[in-house]
Parts: structure tokens; sequence; C-alpha cells
């Protein structure tokens, strides 16, 4: 190789550094909306947070459809944006033939796992936060049934219902866990008039804590469940203020970590492989705060927090549904 041709391509290098340097991040908002108070709603909040430290702009969209992944996802690459940030399960597919005709591009995915040089997957325990939420409501539950009302009927929602009935179980063997999904298309997140008629019928078998693991969906569920004078758990984000004194706590999956961080870290810091946000990360937990501290008691905090000392520290092992499709505790 030649002076001239060595000294082009530290050039070209180093150009293209600078553009992957001065990129802006961009957000791929899934169905169901950024406002959906709940998972989408996480992301973009991280992504504000990330704007108000640095004064830095990203580039956002919103999924309309189905049909939209591929033509939003390559849009987006096309753009510029550098990393994107790709929410939800069903993106998956979408980027396992998109990511490899943008190298240069950095993704991060929310939620399930892609195998590739320029992706970083980003997975939760929703099961093992799910669980802790599943304690509290049966130690507030005064008729020993509580219900689970989730969006679209698949492994990963599965998943929170499994943690949630092993918790239940764990304080009360005998209790009842009404299980109840929305529906088996993307309709599901963002069906809040569904998820408040799940919850009133789960509320007429006795339920009188329901936890929601639906997305937009989920808005129905608080509501009717402060309707009705009983206690909901809300999910993703904390919900606890939506109705003070009826939510007893929120599942939260910190997916504004994810977004923030991902666009703290850039190009240059940018890690593909597998992220687990787990318990001892961080990455979930249980809620607590002015609005919801006069349903949890200190006898109810010490319990919960033992049992998340002891699965931090392996003692306790929550199973995951995602790992063999099924649930020891129904």
């Amino acid at each position: 190789m030649t002076l001239k041709n060595t000294l082009a391509g530290a050039s070209a290098a180093l150009a293209m550094s600078a553009a992957a340097a001065l990129a802006e991040p961009g957000l791929i908002i899934d169905l169901g909306g950024k406002f959906d108070k709940s998972f989408n709603e996480a992301a973009y909040n991280g992504a504000q947070r990330w704007v108000a430290e640095t004064g830095g702009t990203y580039i956002e969209t919103e999924l309309q459809s189905e049909a939209q992944r591929e033509q939003n996802m390559r849009k987006m690459a096309e753009r510029g944006a550098n990393p994107i940030v790709v929410l939800g399960f069903a993106n998956a597919s979408t980027l396992e033939k998109v990511a490899p005709d943008y190298p240069d591009t950095r993704f991060a995915i929310v939620d399930m796992v892609v195998d590739a040089p320029n992706v970083k997957s980003i997975i939760y325990a929703e099961h093992e936060g799910s669980y802790l939420v599943g304690m509290l409501a049966a130690l507030a539950s005064e008729t020993g049934t509580v219900g689970f009302v989730g969006g679209m009927d698949i492994p990963l929602i599965r998943k929170f219902a499994c943690g949630y009935v092993q918790g239940v179980k764990a304080v009360n063997p005998d209790a009842t866990v009404i299980q109840n999904m929305t529906g088996t298309t993307p309709a599901a997140w963002n069906d809040p008039v569904k998820g408040g008629e799940l919850t009133r019928t789960q509320i007429s078998q006795g339920a009188d804590v329901v936890y929601a693991a639906a997305g937009g969906t989920g808005v129905g569920v608080l509501q009717a469940a402060a309707d009705a004078g009983i206690l909901s758990v809300g999910v993703d984000s904390n919900q606890n203020y939506m109705h003070p004194g009826s939510v007893l706590t929120s599942m939260i999956k910190r997916v504004d970590n994810a977004t923030y961080e991902t666009f703290s870290n850039g190009v240059e810091g940018f890690e593909p492989g597998v992220s687990l946000m787990n318990l001892a990360a961080e990455g979930v937990g249980y809620a607590l705060d002015e609005h919801n501290e006069s349903l949890v008691t200190e006898e109810m905090m010490a319990q919960v927090d033992a049992a998340k000392a002891m699965i931090i520290s392996g003692e306790l092992a929550v199973h995951n549904y995602m790992s063999d499709d099924s649930c020891p505790v129904e």
C-alpha cells in the first residue's frame, strides 16, 4: 500500500469517526404511542433526560402500524441517526434483516435478543420484579383473590404473569390468581376499554388487587380498580401517581435508563452483545413514593426486601417462563 493510499484511508477513517461523533441518536417508539404512561413513555422519558442534561437533540419516530416497521427503521438509519434505540420484541425480526445493511449504525433493541455485531440486546428480568409486586399484592389482599391483566398474549407477558403468581403464592399458597390477556394482536397494547372490562370481571370474581402488564391498556385497568375501590399494580413506569391511594405499587422496568445510557454512550462507547437488567442491576423493582406510602407498611416492605435480597444473592430463584414456556405455579 502506498503512502498516499495509507493517508487516504486514515483520512476516511477519521471522517467516519467524526461523523459518528456528531450523529444524533434515534428512538423508534413501538405501537401504543410514546404517551402510553408505561413502556414507551419510559423510553421517551429517558431520551428527554438525556436532552435535558446534554442539550443534545435526537431523531424520533413513532410506529402507527405493523407495516411501518422496516420502512421506519431503514429511514432512520439513512437519516444518519446513530446509535438507534429500537423498542419492543416485535421489531426483532425486522432488525435482523436491517442491521446487516447498515454496519456502521449501532442499534440497541429492548426486550429481544438479536445476534449481530452492531446490535446491543437489552433484556429485563420482569419475572423478578413481578415476583416482588406479587408478594405485595398477596400481603395487601383481604379476599385471597388477586388478578392479572396482560396485553398481547405472548411469552414475554406470560413471563410477567408467572413471576407475579410465584410471588403471590410465596405469601399465600392458597391464594387464587385470575389471569386474562387482552388480545392476540398489537391492538391489545392500546385498549383501555377492554382493560377496564376485564378488571371489572375479575373484581366480580373476588379480586381486590389487579396487576396490569398491558401498556396503554393498563390505564383502563388502573381506572376500573380505582372506580371500584380496590387496589391495582402498575407496570414499566411508576404509575402510582395516576390514582394516589389506589395503586398499591408499580413494577418498574427501567427502559428509561436503557435509552438514556445508549444515547449517553454514543457510538464510541457502544458495546454490542446482551445486557441483562435484573434486580441486581436495578433494572427492575417496585415503586414506593408519597402516592402509595400509606398502602405499603414497614412489615410488608421488610418481607419483600428480604425476598429481593435472596433473589439477588441467588438463594431464591424465580422461574423464568421464557426458559421453557411453563410456570410451576398457576
